[in-house]
């Protein structure tokens, strides 16, 4: 197996840094491809980190051009999955220090056929800052993902590295957001009305500003209250709807039902893949979607994330600890095939992973197969196992193994 040597690693052992000269153009040929939409048969031409080609045409390229060719001889190719919600540094903490989950590795991502991250903070956002959620998501943006996070966690005021939100998003770079701010939980700030407004503003203003997304993502809990807050906050406010996003809306039925409603006012909402184990009370991220789609919801705009390297607690009604579990952005690519399986076509079953997350952050070279944008893209094996993946223009996966590591993953 191919391991590219990271330059962290030759200056550790002292060593000169390696230069592994890679071909700048790869043709894909004989894919069945989807934009989503399906496209047919078709061969993608990628030219450092961009789709160059797409075209049923084989492209006759110069004998003197370096250029791999992969022959992957109808297999469907598909854009790279989008995780809106994770936590890169980790998450957790509930139950005492050593509670606390280790970092994301890169081929946690790849593998699960991820090739941009959103990362966020939790209910530790004292431990973990905004400085480290930053200077995580530039590690994996060195390590070939592309990368993103919010600003704050859980608790007011926010966590911040300028001394505002709007500070953050406006001049941070991998900022595009606030979140995942509490609320309806017993770990929350039990943020009021005027506090949500005046957060959710700082973000809308600073992403007019900067053309970032400027939303504030919503952990929404197990509390009563529900979706209220929120709903009030669109309701009675001069803010764009689309600003407001709230997260794991379907950990419970009555939380999910609220969701929907919600989501007629023009909201974006994300559930959550929970793993086996942590569905209950709640439904499957696939169960949501279709629930969603029959009560005639605007598909375009549900969202589906992993909450990877989170931490899954479960409570008693005092607030002690009763369970814990960790995300897994594998439960991503095994919720497409739940859709599919349960009948949802796969340009359909895409949307919530790629196009629909992409449109709500703004991140208009992710989410699609198209010219011009970044040359992310899954080769589906069986079942729709997650078989190859590129990233930005370079393989990470081959075969259902990675072929580039994180930096200390093979130590």
């Amino acid at each position: 197996m191919l391991r590219l040597k990271t330059n962290a690693l030759d200056l550790l052992y002292n060593e000169p840094p390696t230069a592994t000269v890679l071909p700048m153009l790869k043709l894909i040929k004989n894919a069945h491809a989807y934009a989503p939409a399906p496209l047919g048969r078709c061969h993608i031409l990628i030219a450092a980190d961009k789709i160059a080609y797409i075209g049923a045409d084989l492209p006759s390229l110069p004998a003197c051009l370096d250029v791999e060719q992969v022959d992957v001889d109808g297999a469907a190719v598909v854009p790279g999955i989008i995780d809106g919600h994770a936590h890169i540094t980790g998450g957790g903490g509930e139950s005492g220090p050593a509670s606390r989950v280790p970092p994301v590795r890169l081929s946690e991502f790849t593998r699960a056929g991820v090739t941009s991250v959103v990362g966020v903070l939790g209910t530790d956002d004292l431990t973990r800052n905004t400085q480290t959620l930053v200077t995580q998501a530039y590690g994996l943006r060195e390590e070939g993902l592309s990368a993103w996070c919010h600003t704050g966690g859980y608790h007011l005021p926010l966590m911040t590295l300028t001394g505002s939100a709007r500070g953050d998003i406006v001049f941070l770079d991998p900022v595009i957001g606030v979140g995942e701010l509490a609320v309806s939980d017993h770990r929350s700030s039990q943020p009021t009305l005027n506090e949500l407004l005046r957060v959710a503003s700082e973000a809308h203003v600073a992403g007019l500003m900067t053309g970032k997304a400027g939303i504030l993502h919503c952990h929404m809990g197990d509390g009563e209250r529900g979706l209220a807050l929120v709903e009030q906050a669109v309701q009675t406010s001069e803010i764009p709807a689309r600003v407001f996003n709230p997260t794991h809306i379907n950990r419970n039925k009555p939380l999910f039902q609220q969701a929907i409603a919600l989501a007629r006012h023009g909201c974006y909402i994300d559930a959550t893949a929970f793993p086996d184990g942590h569905v209950d009370p709640g439904i499957s991220a696939a169960e949501a979607y279709l629930e969603f789609r029959a009560a005639g919801g605007n598909t375009a705009r549900f969202t589906i994330s992993s909450d990877g390297g989170g931490c899954l607690p479960a409570f008693d009604r005092d607030g002690n600890l009763t369970r814990i579990g960790v995300g897994l952005s594998q439960t991503l690519p095994d919720t497409l095939s739940e859709l599919t399986q349960l009948g949802t076509k796969l340009e359909e079953a895409l949307g919530p992973l790629t196009c629909n997350v992409a449109d709500l952050l703004k991140l208009g070279q992710k989410g699609r197969l198209a010219v011009g944008k970044d040359a992310d893209l899954l080769v589906l094996g069986q079942n729709l196992s997650v078989r190859d993946v590129m990233a930005r223009g370079q393989w990470h996966v081959r075969d259902h193994q990675p072929v580039r590591l994180g930096t200390f993953e093979d130590l």
